[in-house]
């Protein structure tokens, strides 16, 4: 018994007295806390007092599009950490190809009577894609939570890394560099942050003088195939420094200048987007623009928790601010050749 309270208590980050209060039923606990602990009690495989086996864990969903991403699990950690302190038990809704779909999800969920739902990427990103299922939430009064740039038009809160900031920091740092043949690699037309991205990189050439052309920017599905392909277009058509909407996006550019007989930085310079884990540990490290990973998950808790408990949620987006991560992967463009 000992064992357990000490265990429930350095996992909530309280004190064993106010576990054993919660697990004798005594008052004087808040009831943030109260749940914590029994949720505490859940994830670590002991059994519930028997006066406390009918009330059951709250539930929230958290709806990932994949994990290949470092940066998905990275959030999940975040995140799953964050509602786990508030008493919530998350669970984890992770997409693959050909099989549950994020719609199947929003139902599994909704059949689970679930307190709430946090979104972090997803189809409220693609102005394209079928966001029904989204109308449900909103009509069942689900706290909904969206992480990252989405459509106008769903109206739930939403927590975001500012992106024009981020392609603003990116293209001044190739520039101030001297590269002037600067290329994007975006997601999909539709994609809300790659929009964002792209209108950011036209307003920074135009207030270096110049202006972004259209065979500067190539799509590409989110993956370091797709960076491959959509740079080895970029450098076909002479670009030297390339901004990227994500890391494994900038790793596929990598790959491909170096497939082209090209060194990165020395030939070219590749910026990435969100810092996930151990892009410090590539070759070479990759510059790119860090997320705020661990301030806009607990923001996404916090504004969930309070929809929850009936608190009033500012209206609008959240915007954080990214951080340029200088390495290895940037430098001054090959001096042009003289005669």
């Amino acid at each position: 018994m000992t064992r357990r309270l000490a265990q429930v208590a350095k996992k909530v980050g309280v004190s064993e007295a106010t576990v054993s209060r919660v697990l004798n039923n005594k008052p004087g606990v808040s009831e943030a806390t109260r749940q914590a602990v029994l949720t505490a009690l859940d994830v670590l495989g002991y059994e519930r007092p028997t006066q406390l086996r009918g009330e059951r864990a709250r539930l929230v969903g958290l709806v990932l599009p994949e994990l290949q991403n470092p940066i998905f699990p990275a959030f999940a950690e975040v995140i799953g950490g964050a509602l786990a302190q508030q008493g919530l038990t998350p669970v984890l809704c992770t997409q693959t190809k050909g099989g549950v779909s994020e719609a199947d999800y929003v139902e599994l969920l909704l059949q689970q009577q679930v307190s709430g739902v946090v979104f972090a990427g997803g189809l409220f990103a693609q102005a394209d894609a079928e966001h029904s299922h989204y109308q449900r939430l909103a009509e069942r009064n689900v706290p909904v939570v969206l992480v990252n740039a989405s459509i106008e038009r769903l109206g739930f809160p939403r927590v975001a890394c500012d992106d024009a900031v981020a392609v603003e920091q990116a293209w001044r740092h190739l520039a101030s560099l001297g590269h002037e043949r600067i290329g994007l690699v975006l997601g999909p037309e539709d994609h809300m942050p790659s929009r964002r991205k792209l209108t950011a990189a036209r307003t920074a050439a135009r207030a270096a003088g110049g202006k972004l052309p259209d065979d500067a920017v190539e799509r590409a599905m989110f993956s370091l195939e797709g960076g491959h392909a959509a740079t080895s277009r970029l450098l076909e058509r002479g670009i030297t420094g390339i901004i990227c909407a994500s890391d494994p996006l900038a790793l596929g550019a990598v790959r491909a200048a170096r497939r082209a007989g090209l060194s990165v930085p020395r030939d070219v310079s590749v910026v990435g987007y969100d810092d996930s884990a151990f892009m410090n540990c590539t070759e070479p490290p990759l510059t790119t623009e860090r997320q705020p990973i661990e301030a806009m998950g607990r923001a996404a808790v916090e504004l969930l928790v309070a929809q929850i408990e009936g608190g009033t949620v500012p209206p609008g987006e959240l915007l954080f601010e990214p951080e340029l991560v200088v390495r290895g992967s940037t430098a001054p463009p090959p001096a042009p050749a003289t005669a």
